[in-house]
């Protein structure tokens, strides 16, 4: 873990709004030379804090559903609930995968292009599995809000 200052936190808070900025577009609205920004940059890629860079598609624009899934194991030793994270990870239809407590084991937030496609995915991964003990499944009808940024502190001074 790195130590963030002002400057990588106005980064990070600007490239969270729109990661597609050029360089030196990015260095003006940060106050900062171009060369330090790309380095910034770089560290801040190399040191893992940016994950990756990404286009988000707007569900309400493309045809699907999303559900937010509950999901309750029988056996919940590590071994069982690594070899089922591990298998939901691996769907290409699961979107995010967390570990709650206290409650269900699992909340997934799945997209599927229709029902027939979720519910292949339930087939894989809920129904053949003997070690799934209860799934409850919410689907949206309309998403409110939805913000993948993370707000930081500026750092004490």
């Amino acid at each position: 873990m790195i130590e963030l200052d002002a400057l990588d936190i106005r980064l990070l808070d600007l490239l969270q709004q729109d990661a597609s900025r050029a360089n030196q577009a990015l260095a003006e609205a940060a106050h900062a030379s171009p060369a330090t920004t790309l380095r910034r940059v770089r560290r801040l890629v190399e040191s893992g804090v940016i994950e990756r860079q990404l286009a988000i598609v707007s569900p309400q624009q493309v045809p699907g559903l999303t559900a937010l899934v509950e999901v309750s194991l029988d056996a919940q030793g590590a071994e069982h609930l690594a070899a089922f994270e591990q298998r939901a990870v691996a769907e290409d239809r699961v979107q995010q995968c967390y570990r709650v407590s206290p409650g269900p084991d699992f909340m997934l937030v799945i997209w599927a292009p229709d029902m027939a496609a979720y519910h292949a995915l339930v087939q894989r991964l809920f129904t053949q599995d003997a070690n799934v003990r209860n799934v409850k499944a919410f689907f949206s009808v309309h998403r409110a809000k939805f913000e993948p940024r993370v707000r930081l502190a500026p750092p004490a001074a």
